[in-house]
């Protein structure tokens, strides 16, 4: 089976904007669903429905893989698989590194996706000695003095960075240097990388200001719905303001 280091998806060369590429994963998720009860057609509704998009953008992101169903069937579930996990990269394996083995990182060791998606976790590093030898998910942890090492020895090209927001920078340079080109950070920091390393940031906290946002929202409109003001229409505007008279930002900095 190829490694990652030798392939990288062509969805870059064949054309498929970036908001295609985002949702394939969205696809891939409720085919699999279907194909393990043995559906084997769907419709572009019935499917758009169970990844959360409309069936005219579905429709559409489909015909940049050349898939366009068949009148009056649908799609063949077990293709369409296939034909998203090859477009993904999911058809060969990926080792994977994962940088940083607190809570978070011991759970992202215990994720058993990965490896039922094309992932295999390769390596555990962690820079406290006394986690060295330590087994997490049945892998040992291994030191980041050997981190370079591991990531030669394993033909790693992505690499999973849980660790504290301070450490991240340091550790994504290390992991650039050391020849990975993609990144999925879940440290709450924005990371510098060079042209041709692809960084994913995962940030729960921002998730659950968004969904608080919408919570306040809603209960303004509540509250509006029933003649009263919104607590924060009743804020003074000095207060909604800066000290220059604009708006402040949503998240610290």
């Amino acid at each position: 089976m190829a490694t990652g280091r030798t392939h990288r998806p062509a969805t870059r060369s064949r054309g498929i904007p970036e908001a295609t590429v985002a949702r394939l994963p969205l696809y891939l998720r409720a085919l699999t669903a279907l194909s393990e009860r043995s559906v084997p057609t769907v419709s572009s509704e019935e499917l758009a429905a169970a990844a959360g998009v409309n069936s005219a953008k579905l429709r559409k992101d489909f015909s940049y893989l050349g898939s366009y169903g068949t009148r009056g069937v649908g799609y063949d579930v077990e293709y369409l698989v296939y034909q998203i996990s090859r477009e993904l990269g999911l058809t060969q394996d990926w080792p994977v590194v994962i940088v940083g083995i607190g809570n978070l990182g011991a759970a992202l060791a215990n994720y058993g996706g990965f490896a039922s998606r094309g992932f295999r976790v390769a390596a555990l590093i962690d820079a406290d000695p006394a986690m060295a030898g330590k087994p997490v998910a049945g892998i040992p942890v291994q030191h980041s003095d050997d981190l370079e090492k591991i990531i030669q020895d394993n033909g790693v090209s992505i690499g999973v960075i849980a660790t504290p927001a301070g450490a991240a920078q340091a550790v994504c340079d290390r992991l650039v240097a050391a020849g990975v080109t993609s990144i999925l950070n879940f440290a709450p920091t924005v990371l510098s990388v060079p042209e041709g390393v692809d960084v994913r940031k995962v940030d729960l906290s921002i998730e659950l200001q968004i969904l608080a946002f919408h919570e306040q929202r809603k209960a303004g409109e509540g509250a509006a719905s029933d003649g009263g003001v919104p607590a924060a229409a009743a804020r003074s505007d000095s207060a909604d303001q800066g000290p220059d008279g604009d708006m402040p930002a949503v998240m610290p900095a």
